[in-house]
């Protein structure tokens, strides 16, 4: 069983994704948080993927466009990225937005963000990759 773990994200070593575009991440068992410093003015880059993504506006504003619709975000927006759904945010203004991405279950791909915490989730991640090996014996 793992334990209660905190770390501040802003004492996480960031990941340089793209000019103007920061990240850390922070998982549970099985979900993964990842903390993106988006500055102003970056070049927006439109994607999709096979699962949901939860946005949350932290800081600064940001023009979050799903699909053919956009949605103003400010300190405390949230919002669903349905799979398969182009979608990018925008920075708007001088300020540097933070946007909280949420990802259940853990993204493979985004893995090494929270390898500082490898040690805590050995156990998990060995049944996740093996499930026949922490299957409990019939009694």
């Amino acid at each position: 069983m793992s334990k209660a773990m905190m770390v501040n994200w802003n004492t996480l070593e960031r990941e340089f994704v793209r000019k103007g575009i920061e990240r850390v991440g922070f998982r549970g068992e099985n979900v993964i948080m990842v903390m993106n410093w988006v500055e102003p003015n970056i070049q927006v880059n439109p994607h999709q993927h096979d699962f949901e993504q939860l946005a949350i506006c932290v800081q600064g504003r940001l023009n979050y466009h799903v699909g053919d619709e956009v949605f103003e975000m400010t300190p405390g927006s949230m919002i669903r990225v349905p799979p398969h759904t182009i979608h990018y945010a925008e920075p708007i203004g001088d300020e540097v937005a933070l946007n909280l991405d949420v990802f259940a279950p853990i993204r493979d791909d985004y893995a090494h963000l929270v390898k500082y915490q490898q040690a805590d989730f050995a156990e998990t991640d060995a049944a996740r990759r093996d499930p026949a090996k922490s299957a409990k014996p019939a009694a």
